[in-house]
């Protein structure tokens, strides 16, 4: 039976201290918000991810980063897919968004990948689009800088400061998924 699975909740993201406070790499934040907030600490996984279990809203789930380069992030979440048994529609990518404003969250399930190469990775090894994502806007970069260039950036001072209700607030989103579906999640998250 599908509910008695655990949920994968992944955040995207490049692995080191070099990459921690990019923009790239918010999907990573909101897990280890998520792994704190659930009294856990993440570990290193043999499917080449560092992972916890913790429960969300009541329910098993396990929350992973990849420990490759956000462009190879597939191979580890469909291990850990496999090793957990973990159905695709539950799985949940928290990732970075360029075309959503800074701070403004968009949930969907499917769909391209809009450029984004962590995306590519894992619609590529799990086989599929239908997994639920947490798209967390960063916004385009300013005047003529190279896109790839702006997300390996970190996050600027005033930026750092709406990471302090921009991280909870995308794992509140996961958890709303999870509990109430993603159109009801939706109706929440994309009014405010």
């Amino acid at each position: 039976m599908v509910d008695e699975a655990p949920w994968l909740i992944v955040g995207l993201g490049n692995p080191g201290p070099k990459y921690a406070g990019n923009r790239h790499n918010i999907g990573a934040m909101v897990i280890d918000r998520m792994a704190t907030d659930g009294a856990a600490s993440l570990r290193a996984h043999k499917a080449g991810a560092l992972a916890a279990s913790i429960r969300v809203a009541g329910r098993p789930a396990i929350v992973a980063t990849p420990t490759s380069y956000m462009n190879e992030s597939g191979g580890p979440v469909a291990g850990l897919m496999r090793f957990f048994k973990v159905p695709l529609e539950q799985l949940v990518v928290i990732h970075d968004e360029l075309d959503i404003d800074f701070a403004t969250l968009r949930l969907k399930r499917g769909g391209g990948e809009g450029g984004h190469n962590g995306l590519k990775s894992i619609t590529k090894s799990v086989g599929s689009r239908d997994y639920l994502r947490v798209r967390v806007g960063i916004g385009r970069p300013p005047g003529r800088m190279d896109a790839a260039a702006y997300v390996l950036k970190d996050f600027n001072a005033s930026e750092r400061k709406e990471l302090d209700f921009l991280v909870p607030d995308a794992a509140e989103a996961v958890e709303m998924m999870m509990i109430k579906g993603l159109t009801d999640a939706q109706n929440v998250i994309h009014a405010r």
